[in-house]
């Protein structure tokens, strides 16, 4: 496996059974509202609640992008920025999420306009915000400014979370292994 992949966690995350009682309820509802389980980034993030609050708030954002992107295309915009940000964690949810849903990330053929959104997506990851003008362009004529201005700071969040899972190297929770890419030997 990749190295960045395979490393140690810088912080371990808070257990839930030591977490104090405003990190519990946290957690239930965040559980509650989302659905979601509480993965080591999450555990990690509760360390802070302010912080563990804020990093939440990408779920409420992620809403409103797959109302306007539908849901396929905002988990690959997702990806798009995940892997333009490198990070592994990230890269791998994502990467469950298309394959449970019958793609294999790699081979995935996109149309004109899917193309122009993972474009965006991952130019804004990998040039820190810096987008050509032409993309821009093309991408304005698509979307309006209210949606313009979601879509990108919904990049910002989740390069906010790429940024946070890179920085404290976090651990790929056991339920996302098998969806860790192999590399070529």
């Amino acid at each position: 496996m990749d190295n960045q992949f395979t490393r140690m966690a810088r912080i371990n995350p808070l257990p839930e059974q030591d977490a104090p009682a405003p990190v519990k309820a946290a957690f239930e509802e965040h559980r509650t509202r989302y659905q979601a389980r509480i993965t080591n980034m999450k555990a990690t993030l509760a360390h802070s609640l302010p912080a563990f609050d804020i990093y939440m708030e990408w779920y409420r954002l992620y809403q409103r992008v797959q109302e306007i992107l539908g849901p396929r295309l905002a988990y690959l915009f997702a990806y798009s920025i995940s892997s333009g940000s490198g990070c592994p964690l990230c890269t791998t949810f994502f990467r469950k999420i298309i394959i449970d849903n019958g793609e294999q990330p790699e081979h995935i053929h996109f149309n004109q306009h899917e193309q122009l959104l993972i474009d965006f997506g991952s130019q804004i990851a990998q040039q820190r915000g810096k987008v050509e003008e032409e993309l821009f362009e093309k991408i304005s004529s698509i979307y309006n400014q209210e949606q313009l201005v979601e879509l990108i700071a919904f990049a910002g969040q989740m390069i906010a979370t790429n940024v946070f899972s890179n920085v404290t190297e976090t651990d790929i929770d056991e339920y996302l292994q098998a969806y860790i890419p192999s590399t070529p030997k």
